[in-house]
C-alpha cells in the first residue's frame, strides 16, 4: 500500500494534471491514507495547482464516502449468519451495542480521531444497526472539524512568506506527515487514557 500511495502522491504533485484528475486523485488517496491526502491537498492548494475550495471539497468527499463505505460494509456483514451468531453470543458485544446506540454521536466522534479505530468502529456501526442519521451527523461533524484544522494549518504554513522565499516548500509534505503521526499518537493516548480512567 505504501508504494501505491507514494505513486498517487507523486502523480498528483506533477504539473500537467487536470483539475478533475487532481480531484479524483485526492479522493482516491484519502481512501488509502487520509492524513497524507489532507497534506497533499493543502500542498496543491498552496502551489495553486488546485483551488482551495476544490481541494477541501475533494478531501471531504473522499473521507465521507470512505466512512460511508465502512458503514455499508458492516451492514453487508449482517447477512453472514456466522458473524451475527459469534458476535451476539458474548455479553461484551451486547453491552457494546447498547453503548454505541446510547452514545452514538460522542463515541463515533472520538473514534474519528483515534488512529486504528476508524475502520473497525465504523464497520461495527453498520453491523450493530447504529441509526444512519446519528452515524452521518457524528462522522460529518468530526470529518469537517479534522479536515479544516489540518488543512488550514498546513495551508497557512505553506503560504508563509519565509517558506516561499526559502525554496523548501517541498518539505511541507514529509513534515506534515511526521506532524500528523505525532498528533495522532498524542490524541489517541489522551482519549484512550480518559476512556480507561472512566472505565475504572
Amino acid at each position: 500500500m505504501t508504494e501505491i500511495t507514494a505513486t498517487i502522491e507523486a502523480w498528483l504533485l506533477q504539473t500537467n494534471v487536470t483539475l478533475t484528475m487532481l480531484f479524483l486523485g485526492v479522493v482516491l488517496l484519502s481512501y488509502l491514507l487520509e492524513d497524507l491526502a489532507i497534506v497533499t491537498a493543502a500542498t496543491l492548494a498552496v502551489e495553486q495547482a488546485m483551488p482551495t475550495s476544490v481541494a477541501l471539497l475533494a478531501i471531504f468527499v473522499g473521507i465521507s464516502t470512505g466512512d460511508l463505505g465502512l458503514y455499508l460494509l458492516g451492514k453487508l456483514a449482517q447477512r453472514v449468519r456466522f458473524l451475527r451468531y459469534r458476535l451476539f453470543r458474548y455479553q461484551r458485544a451486547r453491552s457494546m451495542r447498547r453503548k454505541l446506540h446510547h452514545k452514538a454521536f460522542i463515541t463515533l466522534f472520538i473514534i474519528r480521531f483515534i488512529p486504528g479505530l476508524r475502520t473497525i468502529g465504523f464497520t461495527l456501526s453498520g453491523f450493530l444497526d447504529v441509526p444512519k442519521t446519528k452515524f452521518f451527523l457524528a462522522v460529518i461533524t468530526a470529518t469537517a472539524l479534522w479536515t479544516l484544522i489540518v488543512f488550514g494549518s498546513f495551508f497557512q504554513l505553506g503560504n508563509a512568506q519565509w517558506l516561499q522565499d526559502s525554496q523548501t516548500g517541498w518539505l511541507l509534505v514529509p513534515f506534515g506527515i511526521c506532524l500528523m503521526l505525532l498528533l495522532n499518537k498524542l490524541i489517541s493516548r489522551v482519549l484512550l487514557r480518559d476512556a480507561y480512567d472512566t472505565a475504572r
